[in-house]
């Protein structure tokens, strides 16, 4: 009705103002409890929260022609916003000190953000054996019911969301880009499929080009909305390694697949191990 309209609204407004300072703006939508509250709040007592001026300005005038575009793009169906503090946000993901103010989110199955999930995750150039290991666990959890949870990457993750995408659990994939950018283009096909069988979403609106400090904050969500994260095969400077320190940060489980002490894709799992995570051999 009007009244989800208008909250809307304050949705679309708010998250324009906090692009750059998604942290600060957080704690400020705790304390005042919607975006409508926020919206509400004399400017000094925003910038008095440690809000830049700049930003808080931007409250009250936000740019239409954006706001125009993105309720566009929400109109399409199978499209909606994600805000924090709706019934519709994963209480898992809440629970993070820098949890994303609102996700993005296009597919069919909406509610598998509440599903019990595991993140894949792992190199974007395996091997063949890596690959198919990926593909076959995801394809087997999956069809057991649990949701795999990746970064819709070359490699790992997209093997990890095909293994996936036709079972029961189905699959949740996390862009570091607006969902209208998919990237690589090479999963341009991949991220079809999921959006007519599972869900992609992405902290980043519509028409955000993907940028490379985009992909670790990616990897926050992709840690945060599951149970655990299984490593299948990373260098020691992967950025999988990054996921998997969000996950034990945040109290989830952190599993690995070694490798043999030739394979440079083993490194990181058998760091990892060292580390704690659980080695894992069989599904």
């Amino acid at each position: 009705g009007a009244g989800a309209a208008m909250a809307h609204d304050a949705w679309l407004t708010l998250l324009q103002a906090a692009q750059f300072a998604p942290r600060a703006w957080l704690e400020v939508l705790r304390t005042c409890g919607s975006a409508a509250a926020v919206l509400a709040e004399p400017a000094r007592a925003l910038i008095a929260h440690g809000l830049p001026a700049e930003a808080v300005a931007k409250l009250s005038a936000p740019d239409e022609t954006t706001t125009a575009r993105w309720r566009s793009w929400l109109e399409a169906p199978g499209r909606s916003l994600v805000t924090f503090g709706s019934p519709e946000y994963p209480a898992r993901l809440a629970e993070l000190a820098d949890a994303p103010l609102a996700l993005w989110a296009e597919g069919t199955q909406p509610t598998l953000l509440h599903a019990p999930q595991l993140a894949i995750v792992g190199s974007r150039s395996p091997t063949a054996d890596g690959r198919d290991t990926a593909l076959q666990f995801a394809k087997y959890l999956s069809a057991r019911g649990l949701t795999i949870t990746s970064g819709l990457a070359t490699g790992i993750d997209g093997a990890s969301h095909s293994g996936a995408v036709g079972e029961l659990g189905s699959t949740v994939a996390v862009l570091g880009s607006g969902l209208d950018i998919i990237f690589p283009r090479s999963n341009e096909k991949l991220a079809a499929t999921i959006a007519a069988r599972g869900l992609l979403v992405s902290e980043y609106a519509p028409g955000v080009e993907p940028q490379k400090f985009f992909f670790p904050q990616r990897n926050r969500i992709i840690a945060g909305l599951s149970l655990g994260t299984l490593v299948v095969e990373a260098t020691r400077r992967s950025g999988s390694l990054i996921t998997a320190r969000y996950a034990t940060e945040n109290g989830r489980e952190v599993f690995a697949i070694p490798g043999s002490i030739h394979n440079p894709l083993a490194r990181g799992c058998h760091w990892l191990i060292r580390q704690g995570a659980k080695l894992v051999e069989e599904v």
